[in-house]
């Protein structure tokens, strides 16, 4: 099976839903309709074996998962969710991989499954939330209202690529606009995920600087845990401006400066 061949079984399904492209390593890289809650696009792959055809994840939903979570690990009871939608959906799970083997003859059928799998795994966000990021991120609301500064939350933007990204807050302060990234965990190993997260987010989004003049991304690090280290704030340094949550009357002025 080709591209062109699936692209045309899944809109014989659901038109005109699915992209598909061939994938960077091998077999079809399709681009669904669903999404992660941050925004991002839920992709899943299809590979043909010698006796079947495959189509999996390569782990990206549960991979999404463990990234907002504070540990940086699954709990057991996301572990128990994950199973109940692997049997409901009837798609196996393998190594961190949502997998399902099927025929030609059904493999779009097979794609909608893991893709539904997939969203199914990350909406899980929504009930399992990570208790210290909701703090500090109600900690920032809570600022930003009593010193007076304008701000919207959970903005989204679509960036080059097609990618729907979401920013944790725009603020407008005279002829100033920021869009703050909230870069907070209590996991090294999270933290590399959601500066790599933002690096990413800097960069497709950086052609709304051409538009609008007096906009700066600003990355604002909860840096009263002891989990960034010098390699995170350079990382996003060249993309933003850094703000530490410890000093705030620094964050004030970085959102307060004049265009």
């Amino acid at each position: 099976m080709n591209t062109i061949e699936l692209c045309a079984q899944l809109q014989t399904m659901h038109p005109p839903l699915f992209v598909c492209s061939p994938a960077p390593k091998e077999g079809i890289r399709v681009r669904t309709p669903f999404m992660y809650p941050d925004g991002g696009i839920i992709d899943v792959f299809v590979i043909e074996r010698e006796t079947h055809v495959e189509v999996t994840d390569f782990g990206e939903a549960i991979g999404w998962l463990r990234m907002q979570s504070f540990s940086g690990q699954l709990s057991p009871k996301q572990r128990r969710f994950i199973e109940d939608i692997c049997l409901t959906l009837g798609v196996e799970l393998f190594r961190g991989q949502l997998i399902q083997k099927t025929d030609q003859a059904h493999t779009a059928e097979a794609v909608f499954r893991v893709a539904q799998a997939a969203l199914r795994v990350a909406d899980l966000w929504f009930t399992l939330r990570s208790r210290p990021v909701e703090t500090i991120a109600k900690e920032v609301s809570d600022w930003l209202t009593e010193r007076h500064i304008p701000f919207d939350r959970s903005v989204q933007f679509t960036g080059r690529s097609g990618q729907i990204w979401t920013i944790d807050y725009q603020t407008r302060v005279a002829d100033r606009t920021s869009l703050v990234f909230l870069l907070a965990t209590g996991s090294r190993a999270v933290a590399r995920r959601i500066t790599d997260r933002v690096v990413a987010g800097c960069y497709d989004l950086n052609h709304l600087k051409i538009v609008h003049p007096h906009l700066q991304f600003v990355s604002l690090f909860d840096d009263r845990t002891d989990v960034w280290e010098e390699e995170n704030f350079r990382q996003v340094q060249e993309l933003s401006i850094i703000a530490r949550w410890s000093r705030p009357d620094e964050v004030e002025q970085i959102l307060r400066a004049a265009a």
